[in-house]
């Protein structure tokens, strides 16, 4: 799969963007594990035109995340053209518009998904970011905004001729928000429209090997974009890369070396931006991940995870629950279900 110069070789895998998640040190640690692309938090073209330090931070990437997209959401196309010229002096390898997000705050303004109700302004935001810059423009977005609106075959041609590179499609309407099951039959409908003619990438629902290897299957997509099944799972990009390659899945590891993972993450994290909101950072990846899912007892230190303000605290956690996985010899059940049932 191409977009434009840029080679993301047979079945990509790419991490999604996502606010509060897709921070520097998890973005590397998935690129370890596999990933061939990702993507930054989104950012807001609003706070990057006003120079908001938080939003700026939000650019900064590095040569061993590469290749990388940088996201962006916004409802006026002035403002929309401004923030993509600002973030292609960032040099990412692409830049992403995000028609997709389902959240109050963003779609209910008319930024995100909320597009999708104002088609005609949706497209001449889109070409005009295409205009406005050189590095290649890709769109993610959704199947529409609720079940009497699945505009998304017709939507995709008209991106493509805005002169978009790429489409992702998360396979659910706004109304839907992340519930119900993600509707790929319309994705590959798309994929499948002998019109188009740019990469399509599918997203939603992603959480196993085998359900990656059926969606390319099954649907013809290009590559596959993986969301919350990377949280606090950052090895799930080498469980598809495998399951692709050979057909079975990478050996179980042991407690301690999955704890590691997420240790490094924690350390990473926390040095990248500082204590307090490095571990604010990581509260999702500690709350999500399958490795302390099934343990006996759990709840007390879960939430001692949760809420404490020092990494050295964390840190101790951690090794309290590796002592106490170790002699009495516990191994979490979701994490071995998962694993075994990939």
């Amino acid at each position: 799969m191409k977009i434009r110069d840029l080679d993301l070789g047979n079945h990509p895998i790419i991490l999604a963007p996502m606010e509060d998640v897709t921070d520097a040190a998890f973005r590397l640690l998935c690129k370890e594990f596999g990933a061939d692309m990702v993507y930054t938090e989104f950012v807001s073209s609003d706070a990057l035109v006003r120079s908001i330090e938080k939003t700026m931070r939000k650019l900064e990437t590095s040569d061993e995340e590469r290749p990388v997209s940088i996201q962006i959401y916004g409802n006026e196309v002035d403002t929309m053209v401004e923030a993509a010229k600002i973030v292609e002096q960032a040099k990412p390898d692409v830049i992403d518009i995000n028609f997709g997000c389902p959240v109050r705050k963003i779609a209910g303004r008319g930024a995100g998904s909320g597009m999708l109700r104002n088609i005609p302004l949706l497209l001449e935001i889109t070409k005009s970011v295409v205009k406005a810059v050189q590095t290649p423009v890709t769109v993610k977005t959704r199947l529409g905004w609720d079940d009497d609106n699945k505009v998304i075959v017709s939507l995709a041609e008209q991106l493509q001729d805005c002169g978009i590179e790429a489409l992702a499609i998360h396979g659910r309407t706004r109304a839907q928000m992340y519930k119900g099951k993600a509707d790929w039959s319309l994705i590959g409908e798309v994929k499948n429209n002998p019109r188009m003619h740019i990469p399509i990438i599918g997203n939603g629902d992603i959480i196993s090997a085998k359900g990656a290897v059926e969606a390319f299957n099954t649907y013809g997509v290009d590559a596959i974009m993986i969301g919350r099944g990377s949280v606090g799972r950052p090895w799930i990009f080498d469980e598809i890369k495998s399951y692709l390659m050979n057909g079975v899945l990478p050996e179980l590891k042991s407690f301690d070396w999955y704890l590691n993972v997420l240790r490094k993450q924690v350390v990473d994290s926390v040095h990248r931006i500082d204590e307090r909101r490095g571990l604010i950072h990581m509260r999702r990846h500690i709350a999500t991940t399958p490795l302390f899912k099934g343990l006996p007892d759990f709840r007390d230190t879960r939430i001692k995870m949760l809420r404490t303000e020092s990494l050295d605290e964390l840190l101790s956690i951690f090794d309290d629950v590796s002592e106490k996985v170790n002699e009495e010899n516990l191994f979490p059940s979701d994490l071995t279900d998962f694993h075994l049932n990939n």
